[in-house]
């Protein structure tokens, strides 16, 4: 027993603030579930950003948006969840190993079942839609990835929350203008995804933490 206290996958100092951005979040894709379920086209929102079914981007822009989209296929998104998982590995941070696989995993798991209870389609009625697998992954890898990067660096809440948030950000949209321009989502299907990520992400690292400190607790020799 060396006494030194594992690093949380979720700073103290975040959980406010994330928790709030997480109920935040599960709202919105509870409103927009509501209001686009059972629909097979796009609605007021996706037409103001995009006109539907057309694919907005040509060469080389339409390069990256499929490489982007390979990235959140099977052989795309296994290959950086193992690099991620490799890297927390090797800086001995086991508890964020192990958050990238549940968050992800759990992540698309959400978005798949709600786009079963949604039944929003796109390009027929076998392509369900909302919200965007390939948005959840992408945003639910860069969130987790901040998450350590915060711990590692020692980051305070202000600092720290801004990163996180930021990256989700940044990931989500850069996942979601691919899928969009591929006319694979409609533009709320993206944001579903997103907000779909926002909202498992903080109660999975929550989880983590929690079971993993018990865990050390029943682990640790009781004092006399």
């Amino acid at each position: 027993m060396t006494g030194r206290s594992v690093p949380a996958v979720l700073p103290p100092a975040l959980r406010a603030w994330l928790g709030l951005t997480a109920v935040l979040a599960a709202l919105v894709v509870v409103v927009l579930g509501v209001l686009y379920a059972g629909h097979s086209e796009s609605g007021r929102v996706d037409r103001w950003v995009v006109e539907p079914m057309a694919d907005s981007v040509g060469p080389p822009w339409r390069r990256v948006a499929l490489a982007l989209d390979f990235l959140g296929e099977p052989a795309g998104s296994v290959m950086l969840v193992v690099a991620t998982v490799a890297v927390c590995l090797l800086l001995r941070r086991s508890r964020a190993a192990v958050l990238v696989v549940a968050a992800v995993v759990m992540s698309v798991g959400t978005a798949t079942l709600l786009k079963h209870l949604v039944g929003r389609t796109i390009h027929g009625a076998d392509n369900l839609s909302y919200p965007s697998g390939h948005t959840a992954f992408f945003t639910a890898l860069a969130f987790v990835v901040a998450l350590l990067a915060t711990s590692w660096l020692g980051l305070g809440r202000t600092a720290g929350t801004s990163l996180v948030l930021a990256a989700a950000l940044v990931a989500g949209a850069a996942m979601g203008w691919a899928e969009v321009a591929l006319s694979a989502h409609y533009p709320t299907d993206a944001l579903g995804g997103w907000c779909t990520a926002l909202a498992v992400v903080p109660a999975m690292a929550w989880l983590v933490d929690r079971v993993a400190d018990r865990r050390g607790d029943a682990g640790r020799p009781q004092r006399r």
